[in-house]
């Protein structure tokens, strides 16, 4: 009988929800997450939901739907944060329903508890819904998608089959055609080594591909209307740029073959290092997971788990090879991976391999400490005394409460380094960093304090500013460009780097700072940066200015 987490299941999973929602309370991170933002805060206040407009100009490089989703929770909830977040997490929860239901029919329940529970804790996970990306939708509904298809192999199919073209219509208009590989693989694959090649002849197989072209023609409509009416928008530096063509091949085929206008260069080690931390705190289980994937090849009888392990595996291995990788991309994978995982643990019998992984956990606890403690003194968190409070409280949970070396007791010392880690993250460290995410706070006091002034990007790009300041944002690169937007001699509000402020002056320009910012590029940390008594000399300065161009 295999060991079961269910009496602490509950607890479990309403405490990793909890702190995944700890994400939607933090500010958004440059520059992808303010990026994205805004380009749904201008679908939302020009009500124009065909066209994508991002950094400046026409914007082709993701689809739609993420926008939209975003876009409309701004038309509920007004512009914020929280409200550009929230629909990528109500997406994890559906992920997480989904990840429960798959597990549950080809394993057992019990498997589908613990494989949740992975999920919901692994590092990259909660980060990102934390720094919300496409990732966090494309994962439910990939997930999604494999369950219903696997529904509709299995048993009564046209509900299923409706579902499953769905949500990988919605998968595609997330991401791109690719993630069609990604949903398809495992099924390929399991067929495949059982010899059943007339199941790709099956009529239901070609109506799902028809009913997911038909599901994405809002995406196709939108690209035809923006770029392939318009021949000449200059996209990518150059004219005649199909938006169809770029959605069906260069977005995705070009990235993976590295000969489209988006290129990369890739190491075939990539996602194997990022994976190692990215899906802690379990990444050593699930390599473990993996070795034995070819011992269970040879001896199980019920093979349909192939359709976890195989999907995961063709994935994986094709984004290795692949020459654009990002570490955010492992993500849409995590639930396989807590899949596979689950399986794993749940079949050790041996009460000494269990002691030892309960010890890995316990060295793995202590690295957090030392991480917490560590990070709390040599950045000088303010208000010290929370996270030693947060240690103190996660550490008495860990020692008296998961003092065994069961399966209980090793997920409850992995959901402890979690809490600790992230708690620390996403109450006091991300916080703190946001303090020198200069274009955020310029946003943010001049909404406060200068609300109807015209506001002027000059000479810079920042995608917090372009978020948090009300209404639109203009940009411009030269004096000569300013005056379209003076009326009447009125002066306009710039955000500028500080080193641009002299050349306005011998420019012709009345310009007057009413607030200055610091700043650092704080989604790429470095020693000098964390180190509080070095930070100083790494900043740069921003400028909010009260400009007026002589006549």
């Amino acid at each position: 009988m295999r060991p079961s987490i269910k009496n602490w299941f509950p607890y479990f999973l309403f405490g990793g929800i909890l702190l995944n929602a700890t994400g939607l309370f933090i500010d958004i991170l440059e520059p992808d997450s303010a990026l994205y933002a805004s380009v749904a805060k201008h679908i939302a206040l020009t009500n124009d939901w065909v066209n994508l407009f991002g950094d400046g100009h026409d914007w082709l490089d993701k689809p739609h739907l993420p926008f939209w989703l975003s876009a409309l929770s701004f038309k509920c909830f007004g512009i914020s944060a929280f409200a550009y977040k929230l629909p990528a997490f109500i997406c994890w929860l559906i992920g997480i329903l989904y990840t429960y239901k798959l597990a549950s029919i080809i394993y057992d329940a019990n498997t589908a508890r613990f494989s949740v529970i992975i999920y919901i804790i692994a590092l990259h996970a909660i980060l990102s819904n934390f720094d919300v990306r496409a990732e966090a939708f494309l994962t439910a509904f990939i997930v999604a998608a494999v369950y219903h298809i696997y529904k509709a192999m299995t048993g009564k199919w046209h509900l299923h089959i409706l579902m499953a073209a769905l949500y990988c219509a919605l998968a595609v208009m997330t991401k791109g055609i690719f993630v069609l590989v990604t949903i398809a693989s495992g099924f390929i694959f399991y067929w495949m080594y059982n010899k059943q090649f007339k199941q790709l002849l099956q009529l239901k197989w070609w109506l799902l591909a028809v009913l997911t072209l038909l599901f994405i023609t809002p995406e196709l409509y939108c690209l035809y209307m923006q770029f392939d009416m318009h021949p000449e928008k200059i996209v990518f530096g150059q004219t005649n740029v199909s938006g169809i063509k770029f959605f069906f091949w260069d977005s995705q085929f070009g990235r993976f073959f590295n000969n489209g206008p988006i290129k990369g260069s890739g190491d075939i080690f990539f996602f194997l290092h990022t994976f190692l931390w990215a899906f802690l705190p379990w990444s050593l289980f699930t390599c473990l997971a993996v070795f034995a994937f070819f011992r269970k090849l040879r001896n199980s009888i019920n093979k349909e788990w192939l359709i976890i392990a195989g999907g995961l595996l063709f994935t994986f291995t094709l984004f290795s090879v692949s020459k654009f990788q990002l570490p955010h991309y492992i993500v849409i994978i995590f639930p396989q991976f807590a899949i596979v995982t689950a399986d794993y643990l749940l079949s050790i019998r041996s009460s000494r391999v269990m002691k030892r992984f309960n010890i890995t956990q316990v060295i793995l606890y202590i690295i957090a400490v030392v991480f917490v403690l560590g990070a709390t003194y040599i950045y000088g968190i303010p208000n010290w005394h929370i996270p030693l409070l947060f240690t103190v409280i996660v550490t008495a949970v860990f020692i008296f409460i998961f003092k065994r070396n069961d399966l209980a007791a090793l997920a409850g010392k992995t959901v402890c380094f979690s809490v600790l880690v992230f708690l620390f993250l996403n109450i006091q460290f991300y916080p703190s960093l946001m303090q020198y995410q200069a274009g955020m706070l310029a946003g943010k006091w001049l909404n406060k304090n200068d609300p109807a002034n015209t506001a002027i990007m000059y000479r810079c790009s920042s995608y917090s500013f372009e978020f948090y300041a009300n209404a639109m944002v203009a940009r411009a690169n030269s004096l000569d460009s300013l005056p379209a937007f003076i009326n009447k001699n009125k002066p306009v509000t710039l955000f500028l780097p500080a080193a641009e402020m002299e050349q306005l002056k011998k420019e012709g320009t009345d310009i007057k700072i009413t607030r200055q910012f610091s700043y650092f590029h704080i989604s790429q940390l470095t020693w000098k940066f964390i180190q509080q008594k070095t930070r100083k000399n790494e900043l740069q300065i921003y400028v909010l200015a009260a400009c007026t161009v002589k006549p």
